[in-house]
C-alpha cells in the first residue's frame, strides 16, 4: 500500500509498490486524463506534476511517489474555474485531437509555477518532452505565453 496526495486528496493505493503510477491513476482512481502513449516516458502524454515537477506517470513506480503530491489534469482546473492555461489553450485553439494536451498542459503548469513569465525559448524547452503529431506547436507556445501574462 502506498499513500500519497492526488489532486489535493490523500489516497492509499493498493497493489504492488512496483506498479506504475499511470496504471493506478487510470485504473484504480478513474483519473483517465493522463494518457498512455509510448510507455517509456518519451512522449509526454502521461505527464503529471509530482511535487510540482512534470514527470511521466508511465515510468514512475508507486514507491517513487510515496508521500508526495501528484496533480493530474483533472486537478489543474474545473469546468467552472479553468486554469489560466486551459483558457489560453481554448483562446488559441491550441489543440486538435487532444490526445497530448493533458500532458502538455501539465508540463506548462509546472513551468509557470517555477517561472511565472518564461521566454518563448524556455517554453519550447519545457515542452520538448511532449510530442504532438497534429502540428499545433506554435499555437501551444502562444497559449502558454498568453497564460504567463
Amino acid at each position: 500500500m502506498v499513500t500519497l496526495t492526488v489532486n489535493g486528496a490523500a489516497v492509499a493505493l493498493p497493489g504492488p509498490d512496483t506498479a506504475m503510477l499511470l496504471d493506478a491513476l487510470r485504473n484504480t482512481l478513474g483519473l483517465t486524463g493522463s494518457r498512455y502513449g509510448c510507455g517509456a516516458g518519451n512522449c509526454g502524454a502521461c505527464m503529471v506534476l509530482i511535487d510540482g515537477y512534470a514527470q511521466p506517470a508511465c515510468t514512475a513506480p508507486l514507491w517513487s511517489v510515496a508521500n508526495k503530491a501528484v496533480v493530474t489534469i483533472e486537478g489543474l482546473g474545473t469546468p467552472d474555474r479553468p486554469h489560466r492555461l486551459q483558457t489560453a489553450f481554448l483562446d488559441h485553439q491550441a489543440g486538435q485531437c487532444g490526445y497530448c494536451l493533458a500532458g502538455i498542459l501539465i508540463s506548462a503548469a509546472g513551468l509557470l509555477a517555477r517561472v511565472p513569465h518564461p521566454t518563448e525559448a524556455a517554453i519550447r524547452d519545457a515542452l520538448d518532452r511532449n510530442l504532438c503529431r497534429c502540428g499545433a506547436h506554435n499555437r501551444i507556445v502562444r497559449a502558454v505565453l498568453q497564460a504567463s501574462q
